[in-house]
Parts: C-alpha cells; structure tokens; sequence
C-alpha cells in the first residue's frame, strides 16, 4: 500500500486512489482555509486543492492540465489537483499558502508558518 505524507502525517491508501479522497478519508484537508467548504468537491473546476506531488503519481489529465492553466494558477507551478491526482506509489504532498494553494514561490520558510487552515 502506497503512504503519503502530508503535514506531518502518514495515510496509507490503495494504489490508485484520488490524493483529495485518501486525505479526506483521514481527516486531513488539501484545501486552506474556507476553500475547506468553498471548493468544487473534485470536479477539477475550483483548482482550490492544488499541491505539490513528490513521488509516483499518476500522469496529468485534460481536465487538471486546463484547470491549471488558468488564474490564479499556473502549469509551470508543478502543482497538482490532488481531486485528479491518483496516488501510484509513496508520495510527499505539500500544500502551499493561498486560498488555492498557489504561492509557491514564497518558499520552504513560508509554508512552515502558514497553520495548516490559514486562508491567505
């Protein structure tokens, strides 16, 4: 069974299960803030679960390639939508500042001080 680590927190998971369910499924979030209750519910149209993926996951669809591609977001980001995103193997996930979780570029230093529901 693949493990993703996700906010100090291991989650054991089926091969091929949606990122956003499994973490559900544990009681940990990969929205920040309101997106918690304000979010398309994983139909790829919100873009408000976006992470980062490191590891074995599954390859980009249409639909989270076209989602991504538009404001706030940005394809070169390397962000995922963990609602598309099919964990394949042992995965690290990382859920960056902002309502949709697109500030990347605000780095390591930054993502350690955002609490886990802040809603930038």
């Amino acid at each position: 069974m693949p493990t993703i680590r996700f906010r100090g927190e291991e989650v054991e998971c089926q091969e091929g299960a949606i990122l956003r369910d499994a973490l559900l499924d544990a009681g940990l979030s990969p929205h920040n803030g309101a997106a918690q209750y304000l979010n398309c519910r994983g139909h790829a149209t919100c873009g408000t679960c976006a992470v980062e993926v490191r590891g074995d996951a599954s390859e980009m669809a249409d639909d989270e390639r076209r989602r991504l591609s538009m404001r706030p977001h940005d394809l070169d980001s390397g962000l995922r939508l963990s609602c598309q995103t099919r964990v394949e193997g042992d995965v690290e996930v990382v859920k960056h500042p902002g309502f949709w979780g697109q500030k990347v570029e605000d780095g390591e230093e930054r993502r350690e001080e955002v609490a886990p529901d802040a809603d930038e």
